[in-house]
């Protein structure tokens, strides 16, 4: 028994290592380190929202016992997961642009990626408007053939 206190001494002892180490990783900035209820409330997203991401790979914080550890890093990866989403862009293709971005430093690799991913989302695009358009275009007509229809009534 008598080795149970150290143990919990070096559990503890660990654990602030860890966290010296995460904190050394960052920016040496506090203000880089977050938990996930503070980038749910500043993005306005829930934290199942951002345990979702995490569960696909999207995210991956830093574990200090049970508690996430969220860098600037995972900050703005979860700013580009949101904004993919937004643009109409499904997980698996924010999931390869954002392993692209790991791994090419130069980039050129995840430009090009997006700029493909962007040209076929603006092509979508475009075609949904011009679906739009004439959609719209027929419902005016109609409307215009229905008030002729109830002026004569």
């Amino acid at each position: 028994m008598p080795n149970a206190k150290p143990a919990k001494a070096n559990n503890s002892e660990k654990k602030t290592i860890e966290i010296e180490t995460i904190a050394q990783e960052t920016i040496s900035d506090e203000q880089n380190l977050f938990s996930i209820t503070e980038l749910a409330n500043e993005l306005d997203i829930s934290t199942r929202t951002i345990r979702f991401y995490e569960s696909k790979g999207l995210l991956s914080p830093q574990r200090v016992g049970g508690t996430r550890i969220f860098q600037y890093r995972d900050r703005v990866r979860l700013l580009l997961i949101l904004r993919g989403k937004r643009l109409g862009f499904s997980l698996k293709d924010i999931s390869e642009y954002l392993a692209l971005y790991d791994a090419d430093r130069t980039h050129t690799s995840q430009i090009k990626l997006l700029q493909s991913k962007v040209d076929a989302r603006l092509a979508k695009l475009e075609v949904q408007l011009h679906d739009l358009q004439t959609t719209i275009a027929e419902l005016k007509k109609m409307r215009s053939l229905t008030n002729e229809a109830l002026q004569k009534t």
